[in-house]
């Protein structure tokens, strides 16, 4: 007993101190620890969106960019953003370990923040002001402008690479998974993680672009960058109170294997018993804290890898290493089907902040930073999490008998028919707009037209709305589906497919200015909004969105959710106590 007492003294999840030894559960971790990673959150959130929610009027007011290009590179350098993780979670559970990669990855953030902050601050690294109405009659940007002030960007870009997949995780490892009381807090970590999220956004979006817009961009860089340093001080300040995990190894690798085995044994025909596959002892997968997944009959060609015979790890792979991969692959075509809703997310930064541009933004003597109204998409996605936890269901609950009230897949349908909704209001809106904007005779000049900005507060709340039942069941989903061992790959997704968004929105933006201005005509989108066809773009996003719904239907149509594995050490647990009263019996028997 006293030894059992000693050794729930310890964290039984395998994480260790710095150095590699196993850490007191009493000395380490918790909400001691979690509390510096949920201030640094509030911070670091402030930064980013201090910089990216106003991205787009830098370049055009400042930088003397066009629509098509300051969009563009708005949502490239997002992509960028998006993108890096996959890169930063790489480096963290092949080698360096969580917490060292983001302390390493923290310090080129903060280099690209002050340079960044620098490069709007200094005369020498920017063009002159222009009060110009047309941009294209202003002073381009020089090479050296550009240079240093993408170099910034991106070099941040690569820094949050770092830092975005290992904060939350790091958080997440200072709870015991095996301790039913610090599992239950683990659940309260992340609320209190979301509401970091929340605060430190909802601060970007107003306060700093007032600032931004009204102050100036010294300070409103400047802020994001001292917010920064404040934070990642604050992260250094709780090491002591950390708990840590080992690297195990790539994902990618253990997927490539299976994948190449089953290509080099693909003429190798399956046995009929799944069971004379390879397969490690369940002893194995208990001595690692590791789930063993019995083999399934779909994507049977990836299966080849486990036929035995050749030893080599890039020739035989077991079971359960094939059904990782498996879950892994079934998945992508989930992934597909989110891409053009997040590319309908890039708008928010990009054409929306434009159109708020060029409506009335006064409230008596106060002007409304166009960019504020994400604020907006942020609120909406707040109060709507909550009505639907707390009353959606519990109403769906009754019907379906589903404990989360509907799955993770229709409510990720009900977000992409939200997406549908919100780009049929935004043309409408625009065709609005327009319209009045030709009444008053502001088209030409490009000349404010006399609308309030709130005109386009719907697709921004709307927006949010849709996030509730989108973004979040993404993140859901692909973490769930995920197999154990693979949870920061399968977390990735859901950063990948706002990467490949963004990507995507630039390439559409770019190939329909192209084409519409072909032949003479005047085309959808220019720098003068008024002169533009937005309504037409919108609409065009409309169909988009129809066809990539039928898509995703046919999609979930044939995806098998993976099985349900929650209890799966205590299964384990069990199948090996029996095992063992099996051998002690034969034992007795034999004497």
């Amino acid at each position: 007993m006293a030894e059992e007492a000693a050794l729930d003294d310890y964290t039984q999840d395998g994480t260790v101190d710095l150095k590699g030894n196993p850490v007191l559960r009493s000395k380490r971790g918790g909400w001691t620890a979690c509390s510096f990673v949920v201030v640094y959150e509030v911070f670091e959130r402030m930064a980013y969106y201090g910089i990216s929610s106003n991205l787009i009027l830098y370049l055009t007011k400042k930088l003397h960019q066009g629509t098509v290009t300051s969009s563009n590179n708005v949502t490239n350098w997002v992509g960028t953003i998006w993108m890096t993780p996959i890169l930063g979670a790489y480096l963290a559970d092949a080698h360096l370990g969580r917490y060292w990669t983001f302390v390493i990855a923290s310090i080129v953030y903060i280099s690209g923040m002050s340079v960044l902050t620098l490069s709007v601050s200094l005369r020498s690294l920017k063009p002159p002001p222009c009060a110009e109405a047309n941009v294209e009659n202003c002073k381009k940007a020089s090479t050296l402008h550009l240079a240093v002030f993408y170099g910034a960007l991106y070099t941040l870009a690569v820094g949050t690479g770092g830092t975005k997949p290992n904060i939350s995780t790091i958080g997440a490892d200072q709870f015991d998974e095996f301790h039913p009381k610090e599992k239950a807090h683990k659940l309260s970590f992340f609320n209190w993680w979301m509401f970091s999220i929340f605060f430190g956004t909802l601060f970007a979006n107003t306060v700093l672009v007032y600032i931004q817009d009204n102050v100036g961009w010294s300070l409103g860089y400047g802020l994001p960058t001292l917010g920064l340093a404040i934070s990642i001080v604050i992260f250094l300040a709780g090491t002591p109170y950390y708990r840590h995990k080992m690297p195990t190894g790539s994902p990618f690798t253990r997927m490539a294997r299976v994948i190449v085995a089953a290509i080099r044994k693909w003429k190798v025909p399956l046995p009929n018993d799944p069971k004379e596959l390879y397969e490690l002892d369940l002893e194995e997968y208990a001595k690692k804290a590791k789930v063993r997944i019995e083999f399934t009959p779909t994507l049977r060609f990836l299966s080849k890898a486990s036929v035995t015979g050749s030893t080599s790890p890039w020739m035989l792979c077991s079971v359960t290493q094939v059904e990782e991969t498996k879950q892994m692959l079934r998945m992508l075509p989930i992934l597909a089907a989110t891409v053009v809703p997040s590319t309908m997310v890039a708008q928010i930064n990009t054409l929306f902040v434009k159109q708020g541009t060029t409506l009335d933004r006064s409230i008596g003597s106060f002007k409304i930073p166009p960019a504020s109204l994400a604020g907006f998409v942020t609120i909406s996605m707040l109060i709507c999490v909550v009505l639907y936890d707390r009353f959606f269901v519990r109403i769906m609950q009754r019907w379906t008998k589903n404990p989360r009230g509907i799955s993770l897949l229709q409510r990720m349908g009900i977000g992409l028919v939200f997406h549908i909704l919100i780009m049929i209001i935004a043309s409408l809106t625009e065709r609005y707009r327009l319209h009045v904007a030709k009444e008053h005779g502001v088209v030409e000049n490009g000349g404010q037209v006399p609308l309030t900005i709130f005109i386009l507060l719907p697709q921004f709340v709307l927006m949010g709305t849709a996030d509730a039942f989108l973004e979040v069941a993404k993140i859901e989903f692909f973490y769930d589906q995920a197999p154990e061992n693979m949870k920061s790959l399968g977390t990735s997704y859901s950063m990948t497919t706002l990467g490949v968004g963004n990507f995507l929105s630039s390439f559409l933006l770019s190939t329909v200015s192209r084409i519409t201005k072909e032949h003479g005509h005047h085309g959808w989108i220019l720098n003068n909004l008024n002169a533009s066809h937005l309504d037409y773009y919108y609409a065009f996003f409309v169909i988009l969105n129809f066809l990539n719904l039928i898509f995703f239907l046919i999609v979930i149509k044939f995806y098998v959710y993976k099985a349900e594995i929650s209890n799966s050490m205590q299964v384990l647990t069990e199948e090996l106590k029996g095992m063992t009263v099996k051998v002690s019996n034969q034992e007795e028997s034999r004497t």
